[in-house]
């Protein structure tokens, strides 16, 4: 009997020792960051640790890609990528340092701002670890399609509650890997408040004027299709909602509150005098609770019975119908309250900005966001420092070990 059970011992160890390399070496490509191809506009590519020298060789670093006009005028910062399982949000981010040019004032993109949210799922939800989006030569881009929050390698372990700074205000322990709880940041606190740090770096260094980030949400949740704005940008997010109109897109309005602290626009806008922050929320079918399958399909399609049925019983925030809410909706959205909000700016503040070759919602909707991306060649691969490397992965192995 004790030989019998020696043996089941060791055969279920070595079952989990076969179950536990199949899954590293199957999480090892998200390591890895997606290729990027930058478009004629974009005149310089940075890394956040050329603002923070600190984060470099971790999954902090990620890239700052520059768009800067010939004349001066309005500096932009385009956040997207706070949590990478929200596509709709980064996929605006790539489309536009992939396609706009800007004549005058500057564009910084920062399309994953949470790198490290690119390198895992979020657990227990069984989203697909890559989207695939296929390009008008017939060819397709994979990007990594990765969690809410960042890799609990560079976190564990979590608190039991997460005090975020400086209000002090008490959170889950697992809102420590949020990014998008831990602004202002802060160069000698958590992780992730090193990297809201590094953000805070671009904004101050480059002289931005306005934050723009891109989030998701539910379908279901009450603030979605809409802005969110530091009180200083009330005036700017109430020009961009009528100009939206414009486009027969609604865009509901409300400014950030005060009792809810560590978001991008609220801490941004406090801590960076004459920043105007705002937040662009679009409904994501994938991070709702009522969807059904869960594949790479429904990230980029959007359509879900489940939601249609909860659209008809009137349960849901946004219309949904049997089209959806597929990607290139989303990212319509986001470019055309990105456009609008360049507007609002230049009739708030006076500074021009002027830029082109950003497609709009209908354009979008039209042509699909794979039209919109560039083709990749061998040569793109190869000068990508950023697709060559795994940031950070040996140095948390000897992390692990020590």
């Amino acid at each position: 009997m004790n030989a019998n059970r020696k043996t089941s011992a060791y055969l279920i160890l070595a079952a989990c020792l076969v179950l536990t390399v199949i899954l590293c070496v199957s999480y090892i490509p998200m390591w890895k960051y997606d290729l990027i191809v930058p478009g004629p506009g974009v005149t310089k590519v940075a890394w956040l640790s050329d603002y923070v020298p600190e984060l470099k060789g971790s999954l902090a670093d990620t890239r700052v890609f520059i768009l800067e006009g010939q004349e001066p005028g309005a500096n932009i910062l385009v956040l997207s990528g706070h949590h990478a399982d929200e596509p709709g949000g980064w996929m605006s981010g790539m489309v536009l340092v992939e396609n706009a040019k800007v004549r005058t004032g500057k564009l910084v993109v920062i399309p994953q701002a949470n790198n490290s949210g690119f390198t895992h799922n979020y657990p227990q939800e069984a989203h697909a670890q890559f989207i695939n989006i296929p390009l008008s030569d017939g060819s397709k881009r994979r990007y990594r399609h990765g969690s809410r929050t960042g890799n609990s390698a560079e976190h564990w372990p979590d608190p039991e509650v997460f005090i975020q700074y400086p209000s002090g205000q008490k959170l889950s322990g697992d809102e420590v890997r949020n990014l998008n709880r831990a602004y202002p940041g802060r160069l000698n606190g958590t992780f992730t408040e090193r990297i809201a740090y590094g953000i805070q770096m671009v904004v101050r260094k480059e002289g931005i004027d306005l934050q723009m980030d891109m989030p998701e949400a539910q379908p279901e949740y009450p603030f979605v299709n809409a802005a969110s704005a530091h009180p200083a940008a009330e005036e700017l997010v109430s020009l961009a909602s009528l100009g939206m109109q414009t486009h027969d897109l609604d865009l509901g309005v409300e400014l950030s509150p005060a009792t809810f602290r560590g978001l991008s626009n609220r801490e941004m806008g406090d801590a960076v005098p004459g920043l105007f922050a705002v937040t662009m929320e679009t409904p994501n079918t994938e991070q709702g609770k009522i969807r059904g399958i869960t594949d790479d399909l429904l990230a980029v399609e959007g359509q879900d019975a489940f939601y249609v049925a909860a659209a008809k019983l009137g349960n849901l925030f946004v219309p949904y119908d049997e089209g959806g809410w597929p990607l290139k909706r989303r990212v319509g959205r986001h470019l055309t309250s990105f456009m609008e909000l360049a507007l609002a700016l230049q009739d708030v503040t006076g500074k021009p900005f002027e830029i082109s070759n950003v497609p709009d919602y209908y354009d979008l909707v039209a042509n699909d966001v794979g039209h919109y991306l560039n083709p990749v060649t061998d040569n793109e691969k190869v000068s990508d420092p950023g697709y060559q490397s795994y940031p950070g992965i040996w140095r948390l192995f000897s992390k692990a070990g020590s």
